[in-house]
């Protein structure tokens, strides 16, 4: 089965490290990256950049609207996420609870599935 994992910070997190610091939460996570794809569970896995770069699309009636970053309503963001394929839900939890960032952030974990259940 196929879960993702969502690392979901605190929108200003980023900017109170210091670069060091950053690098280093960087390097910890591309370890455990590496691990999972060397447990072979990993299907997929990226960092995603600050909301300064985002956009927020939605069409109604036809006419597409689009909201550019930063949100200033937003407290958290996605800052990344890993998709990886386990046996079950609790395996799943406990690889989320395995990932450096779960010290720092939140690990969110969905199961990959249709949208109508």
């Amino acid at each position: 089965m196929a879960y993702l994992l969502l690392v979901v910070e605190p929108v200003e997190q980023r900017s109170r490290r210091t670069q060091e610091e950053g690098r280093e939460a960087y390097r910890q996570m591309v370890q455990f990256a590496e691990g999972l794809k060397a447990r072979g569970v990993l299907r997929a896995v990226e960092s995603l950049s600050s909301l300064k770069d985002a956009a927020r699309v939605s069409v109604a009636n036809g006419d597409a609207r689009v909201i550019d970053g930063p949100f200033a309503e937003a407290k958290e963001m996605i800052g990344g996420f890993f998709l990886i394929d386990c046996e079950t839900h609790a395996e799943a939890v406990a690889i989320a609870a395995e990932c450096p960032a779960a010290a720092w952030c939140t690990i969110e974990v969905r199961k990959v599935g249709p949208c109508y259940t």
